[in-house]
Formats: structure tokens, C-alpha cells, sequence
């Protein structure tokens, strides 16, 4: 059986800002800014939009199967929304993996579902009943699936001797997308996806679903998966990476 991890980065929906609020003579920012705004008066203080104005720009899978261990940027800088979900349903559909993922029940696979019918795309290995693709979330489990007693990724990964540091936090992703590119955040993508699958192997040492052998051997198949892509995510994230 083989175990992905999922992680995805959002910008905001601006041509669905576009049309909801009327807003057809606006620039994107300005489209943006709107959005947010709104979304201001909703909640008094935050500026996270609804799930269903978020579109996908990047999405990040780590593969555990059998025989190997590999991370996965999907698409290019030039894909779709469409076409990064199509991808990630297609990974599923070859891979039939455990999905795993930080705090994906709250926001990753509920934009997922939302962005999906927006597309009118079709996934029926996502939802057959017969797979385990619906994604156990680890932060809710580490939580005990409290909402007061979640932890941040990259200050827990931090902790654990990962680079947690390296992530990219969702109120500056917009920022980031529009003064630094798209290649940041699908680098961001890739580092969150890591370290959420090494928190993964620390926690199965502590359910004792492997040894300090095997999870030490976990451990160094990440790293040889790493280096033996010569990437710059790659390079970065073993940089960062506590000995």
C-alpha cells in the first residue's frame, strides 16, 4: 500500500471576484483587495476567504509505495488550475495511496472538492468507497481533533528538526505570488509536503508502527530521494535540514 501526502497553495479567485461582486473593470489587484475587504466586513478581522474563492496555483504530492520515495510538483507554471487538480486526481488513480495531509480537512481537500466542480472535473477513485483516499489529517489527529490545541507546520516541523522555516504562511502567498512568481510558491509547496511527511514518520515511531531502525532508514530514503534529484526545492530543504 502506498502513502501520499497532499499539499496545495491558493491564490485568490479573482475572476470568480470578478463575477460575483461585478468588480469586470478592475484590475486583479483591485479584484483582490476587494475580496479581501469584504471579507474584512464578514469576519471583523481576518482577510481568509472563503474556501470556494480560493483558486489552486500549486499543488504538492510526496509518494511513499513500496519500492520508493519520491516528491512531486505537479504541472508547471504554465498549468491550469484544471489541470493541477486533474493531475493530482490522476496520481491518486495510479497510485490508489493513503492521502495524508496538515489541517487538509479544513481547508486542502474541502478547496479541492469546491474547485473541482468549478472545473466540472470527474475523480471516481477519489471517491470510491473501496480506496482510503480520503485524507487522514494529522494535525487534527496530533490535536486531538481540538481546534484550540492545533499547532502551527512549520513551528512543530521546526521542533522536530526539519525545515519548517522554509514555509511560506497563507496570509503571504498572495504577496508572494504577485513580487516573487509562482516558482516560490510551488517551491513552498514541495517543502510543506516534506515536512508534513516526516512529521508522518515521527509519529508512526511514537505509535510504534516503526523502529528507531526503520524510521531512521525512512529518514535517509527521504534524503536519498532528495539528493538524487539535484533540484532546488531539493537542495534547499537538505540545506535546511537538521542532522
Amino acid at each position: 500500500m502506498s502513502v501520499a501526502v497532499v499539499n496545495i497553495k491558493t491564490i485568490p479567485d479573482v475572476e470568480g471576484g470578478r463575477k460575483l461582486y461585478k468588480l469586470h473593470d478592475l484590475s486583479d489587484k483591485e479584484v483582490a483587495n476587494v475580496m479581501f475587504y469584504k471579507r474584512r466586513q464578514e469576519t471583523e478581522n481576518s482577510e481568509f476567504l472563503r474556501l470556494h474563492l480560493h483558486r489552486i496555483c500549486s499543488i504538492a504530492i510526496t509518494v511513499r509505495d513500496d519500492s520508493d520515495f519520491r516528491y512531486i510538483s505537479l504541472g508547471d507554471e504554465a498549468s491550469s488550475e484544471a489541470e493541477l487538480i486533474q493531475a493530482l486526481y490522476d496520481a491518486i488513480d495510479h497510485y490508489r495511496p493513503t492521502l495524508l495531509s496538515w489541517d487538509g480537512s479544513n481547508f486542502d481537500l474541502p478547496v479541492l472538492h469546491y474547485r473541482s466542480l468549478v472545473h466540472g472535473l470527474t475523480a471516481p477513485a477519489y471517491w470510491s468507497e473501496d480506496d482510503e483516499a480520503i485524507s487522514p489529517d494529522l494535525k487534527d489527529m496530533l490535536a486531538g481533533f481540538s481546534p484550540d490545541a492545533d499547532v502551527p507546520l512549520d513551528e512543530f516541523a521546526c521542533l522536530l528538526g526539519f525545515p519548517g522555516a522554509m514555509l511560506i504562511s497563507a496570509d503571504k502567498v498572495w504577496d508572494t505570488y504577485r513580487h516573487a512568481g509562482l516558482q516560490q510558491l510551488r517551491d513552498a509547496c514541495v517543502s510543506e509536503a516534506l515536512n508534513t511527511y516526516l512529521v508522518y514518520l515521527r509519529f508512526q515511531l511514537f505509535l510504534g508502527q516503526l523502529n528507531q531502525h526503520q524510521y531512521d532508514t525512512e529518514c535517509q530514503l527521504v534524503r536519498f530521494s532528495l539528493e538524487q534529484a539535484q533540484s532546488t526545492p531539493a537542495n534547499e530543504f537538505l540545506s535546511a535540514w537538521s542532522v
